[in-house]
């Protein structure tokens, strides 16, 4: 059997393609995977902040597209690029377990970020991680700073920035770990919703490939991204809404977290839920909308 895999080209994008396709061919020997390779909007505009140029879809719209018109079989997504709602005619095939899903600073000169002074320049494409860092350390300038993960820690090396906050699971999927200079802990920085876990998208009505993917899902993960993607969808949140959220199992309980700002970074608001760890995606999904009605 031979399926075709959409992705993004960038490094990050082709090197969790590529770890989910291995896992899947060595779940089911003889499957054959061909990649197909889609430009986004995301990608081709790459000189204005992310919240200038759109919402949520930027890096998932034209990847759908090639599942709707039968190009690919199934898509490997970021979690945190996808919109609320998906396409009509498209869902989730799997969720695979997650990476660790906190964000690192890494410092051009591999100080430890309390000992970045005033003024020091820390660079990043993200609105959350803005209002979030503004909040902590003020004293600080927050650069817009686009591109792939290899550019921004070229520009930070080069000086452009004194450092640069990115999502630990892309480093660690490119074998960059040793790059980062410390890891920020959620009290510090929320993370984004569905960071560190990848979405396996597929047709709705493709029984085939559902098959295949079943023995990727991961419940614990699945059911963590159902509940913070809760909160997305109750705050109808994009690229110009700083919103985070992070759930986890602790014991036996799933601890939800999430936060939301006006566009502009201000109000500020935090909630946080502990209870039982739900039996299903949708069970944790309804506790998410709780939790991000209760913050809109």
């Amino acid at each position: 059997m031979k399926l075709v895999v959409a992705t993004r080209k960038s490094a990050l994008a082709l090197a969790q393609t590529r770890q989910m396709m291995r896992a899947l061919c060595s779940r089911h020997p003889g499957l054959e995977l061909e990649e197909l390779h889609v430009v986004t909007q995301g990608d081709r505009i790459q000189d204005r902040p992310l919240s200038e140029i759109g919402g949520k879809g930027l890096f998932v719209t034209e990847i759908e597209q090639a599942l709707l018109d039968g190009r690919a079989d199934l898509a490997v997504h970021s979690m945190k690029d996808l919109p609320a709602a998906l396409a009509t005619g498209l869902v989730v095939g799997c969720t695979p377990e997650r990476e660790d899903p906190r964000d690192v600073v890494v410092t051009r000169d591999g100080r430890p970020f309390a000992g970045l002074g005033a003024r020091s320049r820390i660079g990043t494409s993200s609105l959350r991680r803005a209002v979030q860092l503004r909040a902590w350390r003020p004293e600080l300038e927050v650069v817009p700073m686009r591109g792939n993960v290899d550019t921004r820690l070229r520009k930070c090396s080069s000086g452009e920035v004194d450092a640069v906050i990115l999502a630990r699971a892309g480093l660690a999927r490119l074998g960059l770990l040793e790059r980062a200079t410390e890891t920020l802990e959620p009290e510090q920085m929320l993370p984004a919703i569905g960071q560190g876990a990848l979405a396996i998208e597929r047709r709705a009505d493709d029984e085939r490939v559902a098959a295949l993917l079943a023995q990727l899902e991961h419940r614990e993960t699945a059911v963590a991204v159902a509940a913070e993607r809760g909160v997305l969808v109750a705050v109808q949140g994009s690229c110009k809404l700083p919103v985070a959220a992070y759930a986890l199992l602790e014991g036996d309980a799933l601890w939800l977290r999430a936060l939301l700002c006006d566009e502009d970074g201000g109000r500020m608001r935090r909630r946080e839920l502990r209870t039982a760890f739900p039996e299903s995606a949708a069970q944790a999904h309804a506790l998410g909308l709780e939790v991000g009605q209760s913050l809109a």
